[in-house]
């Protein structure tokens, strides 16, 4: 266990750490554009880059971000993105690092970081989701930190949908005023109370990452937050099968399911993770709203919450909720 995470308050009496949670952004400050994985339209950027400035903030766009790749799904050379991502984390001037768009390319670029220089540099906030998942694991267990599931700077959900925009505008401005999700669209599967420390992201990501020196163990104690996209039910069987084979969901406190975006018919997915995750007896629910989605929340991960998932029959205002113990910036 690291420091920081010594250093961290059980705020609601879960038996795993919570991680520190770098600051909240105010106007003026600087947040760092870097594209660790799949290669950026120059108009969307753009795009994304006025939508910062709206918000009061200087971007400053890492050197590569357009590069361009002859693989034609990268954004730039491996040494390039891990450069690029490696100076913006340590740039003393910026408060947080945004990921312009996920893909693939994060697993390639990993291992070329300094992660002690990193762990040397003040901490900062990093935002993405999907391919950005195996960036989340590796700040979370080398550096200790809590980072924001969310929309990138040059995705469509990110410029073409206002709830999504204002709710990761709060969540890095107001980070109290999101501290409770209830989205309208959650069910619970399986009924119950959890308290633990968030984690997960991309599903894929998560089995891909296992086994190497960035993943976490195990998901125990925490309150597990998974989404995927364009993965069909036996794909997702796979990767759930994988984690569970391996110990990974050993102690895991309660399951929140995100987006299924084409991933096939969602009765067949909801089936599937039923028939896997179910015998786990935890809390789980469905539809989050979280993922590859419209009106997508950006969730924090890496710190401690509780998940009231109401049995199935309770009242409509009942629904599934999950409430952190303390904003996700301070």
């Amino acid at each position: 266990m690291t420091e920081r995470l010594r250093r961290v308050a059980d705020v609601v009496g879960v038996p795993v750490p919570a991680l520190i949670r770098p600051r909240r952004l105010t106007a003026g400050d600087r947040i760092s554009v870097v594209a660790p994985s799949g290669p950026v339209p120059a108009d969307r950027l753009d795009a994304g880059l006025a939508v910062l400035r709206g918000w009061g903030l200087e971007p400053v766009v890492a050197p590569h971000v357009l590069d361009g790749h002859t693989s034609g799904y990268l954004a730039a050379t491996d040494q390039a993105r891990a450069d690029d991502f490696q100076d913006a984390w340590c740039d003393p001037t910026t408060t947080a690092v945004l990921c312009a768009r996920g893909g693939y390319g994060v697993q390639r670029m990993v291992e070329l970081l300094d992660w002690d220089e990193m762990r040397a540099a003040p901490p900062k906030s990093l935002i993405g989701y999907s391919d950005i998942t195996a960036l989340h694991e590796a700040v979370a267990t080398r550096l200790g930190l809590a980072t924001l599931h969310g929309p990138m700077a040059a995705t469509g959900t990110f410029l073409d949908d206002a709830p999504t925009r204002d709710g990761l505008r709060r969540t890095l401005f107001e980070p109290e005023t999101v501290q409770v999700l209830a989205p309208p669209t959650a069910r619970t599967l399986v009924p119950g109370r959890a308290e633990g420390v968030t984690l997960g992201g991309c599903l894929s990501l998560l089995a891909a990452d296992l086994g190497t020196p960035y993943a976490r163990p195990s998901a125990a104690g925490g309150i597990l937050l998974i989404e995927d996209v364009g993965e069909e039910p036996y794909r997702l069987d796979r990767y759930l099968t994988q984690l569970l084979r391996a110990g990974w969901f050993d102690g895991v406190s309660g399951i929140v399911l995100g987006s299924w975006a084409e991933c096939g018919p969602y009765d067949a997915v909801r089936e599937m993770f039923l028939d896997l995750l179910g015998p786990l007896g935890v809390p789980m629910v469905e539809e989050f709203g979280f993922g590859h989605c419209p009106s997508t929340l950006t969730m924090p991960l890496g710190v401690p919450a509780v998940l009231d998932a109401p049995p199935p029959g309770a009242p409509e205002t009942a629904g599934p909720v999950l409430s952190a113990g303390v904003p996700a910036l301070a």
